[in-house]
């Protein structure tokens, strides 16, 4: 029993200590061997930039940056290029397009001295093409005695026609009845061609002898243009339109912001005064508007300014407390050394008919030069122009046919007439 016990402590021993030298010697093979390379994973292609809220697309990531090329590699100037992409330009597109930046880029002169082409000044609008509600009205008249001749219901069409363009009864009839005197008469062909050619020379001879141009003082001091009208017509920015255009042909101009009581009209003229790069005088909130156009003539004269352009308050030709405030303003603006030439009544033509028992009013108490139709090109209603010809004798200055600056414009009888009949 004894020898059995000693036997099987030998063997264990044996065993434990053949896997000890086991353990050991495959620790030490595993040091010795080196590790094995990771493998190297093939480079993904970009992914496409995902569309954002809205719409947008997210900028893709910046490509990683490429490495510095070794030395062994060929130049880039001995590498052949590929083919064009999609997007390239040919060699003439390239040449064609430096041609074209060398016409926009400063030419220098000889002296070295950089000349710049001047800006191309704003061409005159068509009135034709501004008078679309006006001429659209008249023409389904004018085209159906074209088609249809000469007839027993002609003038009956042609006088509801300039009635409905605001031509007024009293001129649409002593028109009318003249132009059927001579048809009757044989002075005039029953030709449609022949009457209406016969009208429209009638409707322009109602404007013989005006000009358009406005009366400019003789240097002696500065000039005055007054603007008179009521509210809402356009008198500020036809003010600031014409100062724009006075400043364009040379002249020294100053505001005169006399529209003391109409909240921002100030303003509205300062920025103005901005865009023509002109002078401005104002006054506080609910001064005397006549204090306000004393001193802007008194600064005008001290600066050797040539044009003053005053705004008044709009006034309702039918108050007369109102109207004898603006008699004072008109006496303040031409005192020396102020010299008044115009006082300009500015009129909405879209206000057709109203628009002459205004000018009526204004001319007894101010003794108004000339109109300035406003919004003429949003209207049917051009035929007032006729109307207050014809029925007060005063000539139409100016006619706004747009928003922008070139879009005041002289008036043309010529033209004007010319636009309603073709």
């Amino acid at each position: 029993m004894t020898v059995l016990i000693v036997v099987l402590v030998v063997v264990f021993i044996a065993v434990a200590t053949t896997s000890a030298l086991v353990v050991t010697t495959t620790r030490r093979r595993t040091r010795l061997r080196p590790p094995a390379p990771r493998p190297v994973r093939p480079a993904q292609p970009p992914r496409p930039a995902r569309p954002a809220a809205g719409g947008v697309p997210r900028e893709a990531p910046p490509a990683p940056r490429a490495a510095p090329p070794s030395e062994t590699e060929a130049p880039a100037g001995d590498v052949e290029a590929g083919p064009a992409g999609p997007g390239a330009l040919s060699p003439e597109e390239v040449a064609a397009l430096e041609a074209a930046i060398a016409e926009l880029e400063p030419q220098e002169t000889g002296d070295g001295a950089i000349t710049l082409e001047p800006a191309p000044a704003p061409q005159r609008p068509a009135l034709r093409d501004r008078l679309g509600k006006a001429r659209l009205l008249l023409g389904s008249y004018l085209d159906g005695i074209r088609s249809r001749g000469v007839d027993d219901t002609t003038f009956d069409d042609l006088e509801e026609a300039l009635i409905l363009a605001d031509v007024g009864v009293s001129t649409t009839m002593r028109v009318l009845d003249d132009l059927r005197s001579r048809v009757n008469s044989g002075a005039v062909d029953k030709s449609p061609e022949a009457l209406l050619r016969a009208l429209r020379e009638d409707l322009e001879e109602m404007f013989a002898g005006d000009s358009p141009a406005l009366t400019k003082g003789d240097g002696a001091g500065p000039t005055v243009w007054l603007f008179v009208g009521v509210n809402g017509v356009g008198k500020t920015t036809t003010i600031g339109k014409l100062a724009a255009r006075e400043h364009a042909e040379g002249s020294n101009v100053v505001l005169a912001a006399g529209d003391t009581f109409r909240a921002a009209a100030g303003e509205q003229l300062e920025t103005w005064a901005d865009r023509s790069e002109a002078s401005i005088i104002r006054g506080s909130e609910g001064a005397d508007p006549s204090s306000v156009i004393f001193d802007a003539v008194q600064h005008a004269a001290a600066r050797r300014a040539d044009l003053v352009l005053a705004d008044t308050a709009g006034r309702l030709h039918t108050k007369v407390n109102l109207m004898e405030e603006l008699r004072k303003v008109r006496r303040v603006a031409e005192r020396p050394p102020g010299q008044l030439t115009e006082v300009l009544l500015v009129l909405d033509a879209t206000t057709g008919q109203n628009g002459l028992v205004q000018a009526k009013q204004f001319t007894e108490a101010v003794g108004v030069t000339g109109v300035v139709l406003t919004k003429l090109d949003g209207t049917a209603k051009g035929g007032v122009v006729l109307a207050i010809r014809s029925e007060l004798g005063l000539p139409i200055k100016l006619i706004g046919v747009g928003e922008g600056s070139e879009d005041l414009i002289e008036f043309d009888p010529a033209e004007f007439v010319s636009a309603l009949f073709e």
